[in-house]
Order: C-alpha cells, then structure tokens, then sequence
C-alpha cells in the first residue's frame, strides 16, 4: 500500500491512463466519448449534457480530477472553491488530490453560519450563491471548480463572491465549456485577470 499524504493522492491520480488511448492523445476526445446528449431535457430544444457515464468510468473521472488538480497547482492556488452541484462532484477530489482545502459555494439559505452572498441573473429570474464568511483566509488564493461553463453568470458571481470574502480569484477550471454560449467572454470581460481552464470545448 502507497503512503496516505497529499502526495501520495496526487500520484495515483494523475499517473492513470486510459485503456482506449494508450498513447496519451487529446484527453478532450476521449472524454466526449464519456459524456451522452440528452435531448428536450430540462425542457424542449435544449441539449443536456450528461456527465453520470463519465463519473462510472474509474479511469476517465480520474483523469479529469488529475487534469484539473495540476490547473490547481499551476496557478498555486491554496483552497478550491466547488459550485452547487454538480461542480461539487469534481471540486472535492480536485482539492484532495491537489492538497488543498475545499470550500462549497451554496445556493442561498443552505450554509448554516453567517455567509457573504453574491445575485446574479438568469434567463428569467435572479439567483444567489453564498459562501461562510470565514471559507478563506485574507489573500488566499483560490481555484474555482464547477462542471460547465455555459453563459458565465454562475463564474462571474462566484469570483464575486471569493473576492467579498477577502480571498484572490486565480482560476476557472471547468470539465467541458459550452462555447456558442459565450461565457468565456462574459468571464473574461468580468474578471480579466482570472484564467480560464477547460478540459473540452462543444
């Protein structure tokens, strides 16, 4: 058995490799394999992107939380900020296999201590995201993790909201960017200074 530590975490992640592209190619493709078009879901005309045979396959959800723990540590960022919900899934390992702490970033009303909170609107209504007052220390800087990036509203509010908190935004890093939608240039008009890291592009 390997040691328990940080390192050791950061190892077996990022050394897996998939049976189906031996030679080490463009991860991007081999994910897509992973991820299914659902049609008319939520509702009709849109094309839900679903990521449940990608969390199924060992191997690919390894690779992705390899990939992303080595945009963590590129950017020396020192804490992992995971949006609700499905950016949860990816963030936690994420900041373990990094070896740094993880911070969730909830929906309104769902952290139970004193918290900032930041609105941001969608199509027809306005949302909120909040996070503890205490998730991060002065200056620390910060990783956001979520699954998607789709119109940029959510990215936007949450490097918002890690600067409210008195901590320093220094990465998006999302499994896969919807490109026709625009967000990386409603993100980047927004935070200039943040980079931006995405595993696939559709």
């Amino acid at each position: 058995m390997g040691g328990s530590g940080p390192g050791a975490a950061q190892g077996k992640l990022t050394g897996v490799s998939f049976p189906e592209n031996p030679g080490g190619g463009d991860l991007s493709k081999v994910l897509a394999t992973r991820i299914l078009d659902v049609l008319d879901y939520p509702k009709p005309g849109v094309v839900f992107k679903d990521i449940t045979p990608l969390l199924g396959h060992p191997e690919a959800f390894a690779a992705v939380v390899g990939a992303m723990a080595e945009q963590v540590r590129a950017a020396g960022a020192t804490r992992v900020a995971g949006l609700e919900a499905r950016g949860f899934i990816l963030a936690a390992p994420v900041a373990l296999a990094a070896g740094v702490g993880f911070v969730p970033v909830r929906k309104a009303g769902k952290l139970p201590r004193e918290t900032y909170r930041e609105d941001y609107e969608l199509e027809y209504a306005t949302a909120t995201i909040e996070v503890h007052r205490d998730a991060f220390d002065p200056g620390e800087r910060v990783m956001i993790v979520d699954d998607v990036l789709a119109t940029g509203g959510t990215a936007v509010a949450a490097a918002n909201l890690v600067r409210d908190a008195g901590a320093l935004p220094v990465g998006l890093a999302v499994l896969m960017e919807l490109g026709f939608l625009m967000g990386r240039e409603r993100f980047a008009e927004a935070a200039p200074e943040v980079g931006i890291h995405t595993l696939m592009t559709v």
